[in-house]
């Protein structure tokens, strides 16, 4: 069996945070790879409602002090980590105080969508792959999930192509049915832009909005997972349409061995292609 290094990123892992199904996923899969001998590395955001104290957060100070760009203005990076208990595996919290320091996910105590959402994806996004960078640590699979992931590949089919970091990878990007109503303006698109990126790259997110982010993701990725489970309220094939291209597969969610195997398979032809 061929053994890998592969970096999941996510919004959410259970212990630290559970809002949706999500973090279930990304909790199991990268146990199940690890158990294989695969070599793991885990991404996700800092939001305020991880507790730093009880889930033994801390600072990593020489992966810290980085400036990422959010269309005209740049954010100090900050970068945790802590250990899933019972696990042998480490989780890299991106934090931010203007973008992570808040009680609450997505919506505020109105239930209202942030207008930052956005730079806070295009922060984290960006963030993730300067902090993988500054690891030194060159992923075979980049497997991302869940819309605010979805800038990933795109990034690393172009501004980081040819980065020796990344200048091998592949992508992976799974979805899922956790849309959201709100529509971002068209700075969206300017935010999101870097130096060597074209209006014409850009075009899957024109519409600023839940579809938009998943066809980003979906453009760029080498694989695009679409996962259905006991959660979904069907609207991922208003999404994404169900299509006949190799690259796109749909996994109904279970426990079983059958479905780290489904991954691994996906992994080991994406590297072996």
């Amino acid at each position: 069996m061929s053994k890998y290094k592969i970096l999941y990123v996510s919004s959410e892992i259970d212990p630290f945070l559970k809002t949706t199904y999500v973090s279930d996923y990304v909790r199991k899969l990268p146990q199940a790879m690890q158990e294989k001998g695969m070599e793991i590395r885990i991404l996700v955001p800092r939001f305020g409602l991880i507790n730093e104290r009880k889930n033994r957060l801390h600072e990593v100070v020489r992966l810290s002090g980085i400036n990422i760009s959010v269309g005209d203005e740049e954010k100090p990076l900050i970068i945790k980590v802590a250990s899933i208990p019972n696990a042998k595996l480490q989780v890299y919290f991106i934090d931010n105080d203007d973008y992570f320091h808040r009680k609450s996910v997505f919506t505020d105590k109105d239930n209202k969508f942030y207008e930052d959402n956005d730079e806070r994806a295009i922060f984290f996004c960006k963030g993730v792959i300067e902090t993988i960078k500054k690891l030194g640590w060159s992923p075979d699979i980049v497997h991302c999930n869940d819309w605010m992931t979805s800038l990933i590949p795109m990034y690393l089919k172009t501004t980081y192509k040819n980065d020796p970091v990344f200048k091998d990878a592949k992508t992976v990007f799974t979805y899922f049915d956790n849309n959201f109503a709100h529509k971002f303006d068209q700075s969206l698109l300017s935010k999101a832009k870097m130096f060597d990126i074209d209006d014409n790259a850009l075009k899957p997110l024109q519409t600023a909005d839940y579809s938009g982010f998943i066809k980003i993701g979906a453009a760029y990725a080498d694989t695009v997972i679409r996962i259905n489970n006991s959660t979904s309220d069907g609207h991922l094939e208003d999404v994404l349409p169900a299509t006949t291209n190799p690259k796109f597969s749909s996994m109904e969610d279970d426990d079983s061995d059958d479905f780290s195997e489904r991954h691994y398979h996906i992994y080991n032809e994406l590297v072996n292609c």
